[in-house]
């Protein structure tokens, strides 16, 4: 996963401040919007961990600060409820101009209700999905500590938000006022995951039944047990974000992975050097993985080193290895951990007699056994780990032959 931060200008000509979240390769089946929770912005752990966690099913996921908010320009009492709707449109705009059109928008809290607005103008956009999101626009007026009715028409008043100060006039209270949300999901006709808590203190669980029996199938609701408004709990976010994920699988036709033609060989590596730094796809007939360095030197760290894999292959062939072993002896073994370490040693420390000092790899393979075993059993579980083929080829003899092909 990686994040890419950009700016947006809005229809006023504010910047936004955005990042746009990215799965391990790089390569997006589809891409999401993020739309966060009122007087929040898109640094909030819970939409974080929502975008990073929807990366892992393939979307690439922009989310933004709404104008006044976070790092984006403009007044906050710019960014009354159809400016947020309006910041939604200029990032969709930018989106499908740079990159590709997104095609699902997630919403939190009274950013839940500006993508269901944003939705219903937006043919692009094929799923939503709101998160303790209110059924009444004008919901928020409570959370004012200001009294609301004295704020005359040209007036600047400052109000306490969640303990923070802000400055909002009569045009920025009164636009809470124009949206009649029921019926704009009622007329959506897109499908529509709803995800509320039921001990939600800030919008009562009341919010998410009028949306659902507005809206028309297909449609779904995912109780959050247990979560406050804000999703303050990381495992909260997170199973939303995989909700979300899971979910909305249903909606987008499953993308073919592009395979690289293996040519005949068992496995492939590329690196697109003109793209990428060290980043290099591995492709087998049936699987696809990211190999990466480390960014301390120099690379983006998308995805396990070189030599990693090596100790991933030897630690995976040794697992296999000793279950296949107990099974046939059926012993109980009910677990095995194999953890993994690679240095450089001399012959001198090793005790090993060479005609001068060499360094050699050291490989260390620590064995854990979970089972009701006897210490006997332990002892020839750890001989046979010694005979899986990818030790036996990491310490026998291997020959080697490189050709230039195409």
């Amino acid at each position: 996963m990686n994040s890419t931060k950009l700016q947006i200008k809005n229809a006023q000509g504010n910047h936004l401040n955005a990042y746009l979240e990215l799965p391990a390769n790089q390569k997006p089946n589809y891409y999401a919007i993020f739309a966060h929770c009122f007087t929040c912005s898109s640094t909030l752990s819970a939409v974080k961990n929502i975008s990073r966690t929807l990366t892992s099913y393939g979307f690439g996921v922009l989310r933004f600060d709404f104008t006044g908010l976070g790092r984006s320009e403009g007044e906050f009492a710019e960014s009354h409820f159809s400016g947020n709707v309006a910041d939604l449109l200029a990032v969709q705009n930018y989106m499908t101009e740079n990159y590709e059109a997104p095609c699902l928008l997630v919403g939190h809290s009274l950013g839940g209700a500006a993508v269901l607005v944003a939705a219903s103008q937006l043919d692009d956009i094929k799923a939503v999905a709101t998160i303790g999101a209110p059924s009444n626009v004008s919901h928020v007026k409570h959370l004012f500590s200001h009294g609301v009715d004295e704020i005359s028409e040209n007036e600047n008043v400052q109000v306490n938000i969640g303990g923070r100060p802000f400055t909002i006039n009569n045009e920025f209270m009164s636009d809470f006022d124009k949206t009649d949300l029921p019926k704009i999901v009622k007329n959506l006709r897109k499908p529509l995951l709803i995800l509320h808590s039921p001990i939600d203190k800030i919008v009562g669980i009341d919010n998410a039944k009028e949306l659902y029996v507005s809206a028309h199938h297909p449609k779904s609701f995912v109780s959050l047990d247990d979560a406050d408004h804000l999703l303050s709990n990381e495992r909260d976010s997170r199973y939303a974000g995989n909700m979300i994920g899971t979910w909305v699988e249903r909606y987008f036709p499953k993308q073919e992975n592009q395979m690289i033609n293996t040519e005949g060989e068992h496995l492939v590596g590329h690196l697109n050097l003109v793209e990428d730094k060290f980043t290099t796809k591995i492709q087998t007939k049936n699987h696809t993985m990211i190999a990466d360095e480390p960014i301390s030197v120099g690379g983006d760290d998308f995805g396990p080193s070189p030599y990693q894999y090596l100790y991933a292959g030897l630690a995976a062939c040794t697992t296999m290895t000793l279950k296949m072993y107990a099974d046939r002896k059926q012993w109980d073994l009910q677990e095995v951990f194999v953890y993994i370490s690679h240095s450089k040693k001399s012959n001198v420390e090793l005790n090993i007699p060479m005609e001068k000092p060499t360094k050699l790899d050291f490989i260390t393979k620590k064995l854990k056994f979970v089972g009701n075993l006897t210490d006997e059993q332990k002892q020839r579980l750890k001989e046979i780990a010694a005979k899986c083929p990818v030790h036996k080829t990491l310490a026998g003899n291997v020959v080697f032959e490189s050709l230039v092909v195409g």
